[in-house]
């Protein structure tokens, strides 16, 4: 498909609607929208990462109340760190977290850093998470896509296409970026897309970059999970218990252990199984 340019025209009335819809209906109450405190971003914008926004909020609220401080949380054992992640799925992110506030009190002089080139230096931290933690935290004019904001530009300039390549939204948002208020366009964005997502479907089927997710139930993630929380509960365990407590295929479940002691989330120490620290 051909490369799209709005005229001015058609930008200011885009940026118009996305603010209208913010201004009626935006979700002001998102705990991390308060004062915009960069470890607080740091930490929902991890927490996002393929978690829907209603499951986040009470996390992180009980996270930032366990670890209120980068230093708090740099200093916390991984066992406490994962604890408070349960029920967020993708356990490497709590990991990947406390990697980045170690990181960030041992190289970056406990300041998170405003710069998307040095925040992907950060552990787990991606382009795109780079690009959003900027904008959030220190209200940085970055360019980046994101599931609802993909939705907000396929439905208002794209709505005929089949197969969108981000190359193709990049000029638009890049055009309709509100360089004075870039923190406050990016919230409008989201929250206008998680709305048309309920009206219109969700439109970022028909992105390039979509991809569906397996279901959870039945699935290696499950096991995964399962796995965690049995040693959180327990303390380290023989694989024999581990099995016996998973109830799960062993042949899984051998395979996850190496996995997850791969990843640094468990250790073996001896024939028993722990949560790495």
């Amino acid at each position: 498909m051909k490369s799209i340019q709005p005229s001015k025209k058609e930008i200011q009335t885009f940026q118009k609607t996305v603010y209208r819809y913010f201004n009626n209906h935006g979700r002001a109450h998102l705990p991390w929208r308060t004062d915009y405190q960069p470890y607080h971003i740091l930490v929902s914008e991890i927490m996002l990462q393929q978690t829907q926004v209603d499951r986040v909020i009470e996390k992180f609220n009980a996270f930032i109340t366990a670890f209120p401080t980068i230093s708090s949380l740099a200093d916390a054992p991984l066992d406490a760190v994962l604890d408070r992640w349960q029920g967020l799925g993708y356990n490497r992110r709590a990991k990947s977290l406390r990697g980045c506030a170690r990181m960030i009190i041992e190289e970056c002089n406990g300041t998170l850093p405003d710069d998307p080139e040095a925040l992907k230096k950060l552990p787990g931290i991606g382009p795109a998470t780079a690009a959003s933690i900027a904008a959030f935290a220190f209200n940085k004019p970055t360019l980046f896509l994101e599931t609802n904001i993909r939705t907000v530009y396929i439905h208002h300039f794209l709505n005929d296409a089949e197969s969108v390549d981000d190359e193709h939204i990049l000029p638009i948002a890049e055009a309709a970026l509100d360089r004075r208020n870039p923190r406050k366009w990016y919230s409008a964005l989201m929250d206008y897309g998680s709305i048309l997502k309920k009206e219109v479907g969700n439109l970022t089927r028909r992105s390039k970059t979509y991809k569906k997710q397996s279901p959870f139930i039945g699935s290696r993630r499950q096991v995964r999970g399962k796995i965690l929380k049995v040693l959180l509960d327990n303390g380290p365990l023989t694989e024999t218990k581990i099995v016996t407590a998973v109830q799960s295929d062993p042949v899984i479940i051998t395979s996850l252990l190496k996995v997850l002691s791969g990843e640094g989330l468990i250790r073996k120490t001896g024939q028993r199984y722990g949560i790495a620290h």
